[in-house]
């Protein structure tokens, strides 16, 4: 790699204005960061955005053309690798729609099975009335922390079928990250007054993209912004960029959006795997535009990168 292409953790840390001792974390229930012999705060990093591929799939089928990784990427292990060299201790793993669809099995085990660094974010079909109860099994017994909600096959948001399971989520007390584009931005403010105890995350911000519809959909993140449960998903710099590393076409929409929300309703997630999500930009580089290319003081870097995710899927929930 290149030394743009690499975040050695050494350096993160000392972006963000912190000491390198100790800088390990406690456990995965209650987690809280260590603090440093100068009793600096040190940098906590989780990875809000992770996509994983299992590689059995006898146990764990697709569905037919599956949206796949290169061969050896997207693996439970491959993130491990990817975290440990940026220097990233947790994850979210967000249900991989275009390889399982609406089975969660492969999510919720991974989940299960790697609670040391692993939470897990499924995908429920809203049409289906058993959804609900299954989420309530997957937070249950699976390590499951939030539901990816996407709109009902009415096409709507604010679909019974939907609202069903927000109201679920809401009496568990895990997170909804909501994927849509700013066309439903109506249907998730009426979403989000009807559960004013449910904590929502944008997932891309809209979809944000470089182009003609860059001010609208960020006027529309400055609407979500105004309610206070509502967070913003800053993954979409390398996603909607029309340039190669650091996306600087983005950094200004980046900023508007931090300061509409704050930074402790903004976070960081890496698109794993970046060879299939985001192919111009590394796992690293990405971490990297959020440690030294973006501007951000430190205090917003600790925000984005590791508080605002702990609060969210991290603290003890109420299941």
């Amino acid at each position: 790699m290149t030394g743009h292409e690499s975040v050695n953790r050494r350096d993160v840390l000392k972006a963000a204005g912190v000491a390198v001792a100790g800088v390990a974390t406690s456990g995965m229930v209650g987690l809280s960061p260590s603090r440093a012999a100068d009793d600096a705060e040190p940098l906590l990093i989780i990875d809000c955005h992770a996509h994983i591929y299992g590689e059995d799939e006898q146990r764990y089928p697709t569905i037919e053309q599956p949206y796949r990784p290169p061969a050896g990427k997207g693996t439970v292990s491959h993130l491990r690798e990817e975290m440990q060299a940026a220097g990233v201790g947790y994850a979210t793993a967000i249900q991989t729609s275009t390889f399982y669809r609406w089975d969660n099995r492969f999510t919720a085990d991974s989940s299960r099975e790697n609670k040391d660094f692993l939470v897990g974010v499924v995908t429920l079909d809203p049409d289906d009335p058993g959804s609900p109860e299954l989420l309530e099994k997957y937070v249950r017994e699976f390590n499951v922390r939030g539901m990816r909600s996407i709109p009902a096959a009415s096409g709507r948001l604010d679909d019974p079928g939907v609202e069903r399971l927000w109201a679920a989520a809401e009496r568990l007390g895990i997170v909804i990250n909501v994927l849509v584009n700013r066309d439903k931005l109506g249907e998730i403010e009426t979403l989000v007054r009807q559960h004013p105890d449910l904590d929502v995350v944008i997932d891309h911000c809209l979809n944000i993209k470089a182009g003609p519809d860059l001010p609208p959909t960020l006027d529309a993140m400055r609407t979500l912004a105004m309610l206070p449960r509502v967070n913003a998903k800053l993954t979409f710099l390398p996603t909607g960029s029309e340039e190669p590393y650091p996306c600087r076409d983005l950094h200004a929409a980046c900023r508007t959006i931090l300061e509409a929300f704050g930074s402790d309703r903004c976070l960081w997630g890496s698109n794993f795997p970046c060879e299939l999500w985001c192919p111009r930009v590394t796992y690293a580089q990405h971490l990297r535009i959020f440690t030294h290319e973006l501007g951000l003081e430190p205090d917003a870097i600790r925000d984005v990168l590791g508080r605002t995710a702990h609060r969210l899927w991290f603290e003890q929930r109420r299941v």
